[in-house]
Order: C-alpha cells, then structure tokens, then sequence
C-alpha cells in the first residue's frame, strides 16, 4: 500500500518529517527518491530535528555519507555519485546500527538495502507543492505508517 500527504511548502515537508522522526527507532532505514530540487534534504532536515540534531544538516553529496548525533543519531546518505558502481562502503555495519538511516537516491545501492525499509518519494506539484508517497515495505514501515494516520 502507498501512503500520500501533499505538502505546500518547504516547512510543511520539514513539519511532516518531524513527526515521522518521532515514530523511528534505531536501524529504521528510509529511501528518499525524487528530482533534483524536490526537498529530499529538507526532508531529512525534519528528520534531524525529530531526532534532536542540533547540528546544521545539508546534502553529503560530495562525500557520500554524514553522521549526526542526538536523541537517536542519524546516517545521512548521498549515493548519487555511486551511481554504476559496485562500491560498498560498508551498508550492511552502518544499516544495523543504533542509528535511523536516510538514504537520498537509494536506487544506485538497491543491492545493499535491507528488504525492510520505508521508501519515500517526493515529488515536485508546483513551485513550493510536493506530493510525498511513503511505500511501507515490511510489518513495522506498514506500522509506523499507520500510527501516521494519512
């Protein structure tokens, strides 16, 4: 089942993102997919803030993979530029950590991903319009969706 919530601004994203943080727990790995521009790293931003990070959250492109602390910490990925490559940086250790993980263009390491995992797409309506769909897969995503109440 697909799960959707439109979005009207880039707070709104951040706002809904939060109150998804407060329904995540250590090893919860989202995926993150949409064009350039479409607010995947405001989206984690509220996923930071839900988890208590302090600190200033922007896009690891250039080096793949930022690490947070706080209430719950956090691995924030980029694997754009992994894209047709066999790379492994070690998914599996970092997946299984205490951490919530975010994974921002999770299709070029779809072979690394655990086979639970909660799949998010945001997509672009208008200048500050977003449709955001979450694809549960697994019994707690499934969970964690419903406790949402879309």
């Amino acid at each position: 089942m697909t799960y959707t919530i439109y979005v009207d601004s880039p707070e709104e994203t951040e706002e809904f993102a939060v109150k998804l943080a407060g329904l995540l727990q250590p090893q919860d790995v989202l995926t993150l997919e949409g064009d350039l521009g479409a607010g995947k790293t405001t989206f984690t931003k509220g996923i930071a803030k839900g988890l208590g990070i302090k600190r200033m959250v922007n896009s690891p492109t250039f080096t793949i993979l930022k690490q947070y602390s706080g209430n719950l910490d956090l691995n924030h990925f980029d694997v754009y530029r992994l894209e047709d490559s066999d790379e492994d940086i070690g998914f599996d250790e970092l997946f299984s950590s205490d951490a919530v993980s975010v994974v921002e263009w999770a299709k070029f390491i779809e072979d690394y991903l655990p086979a639970d995992r909660l799949e998010i797409t945001i997509t672009r309506q208008s200048e500050t319009g977003r449709v955001i769909e979450l694809h549960p897969i697994g019994e707690r995503y499934e969970t964690v969706c419903k406790e949402l109440k879309l």
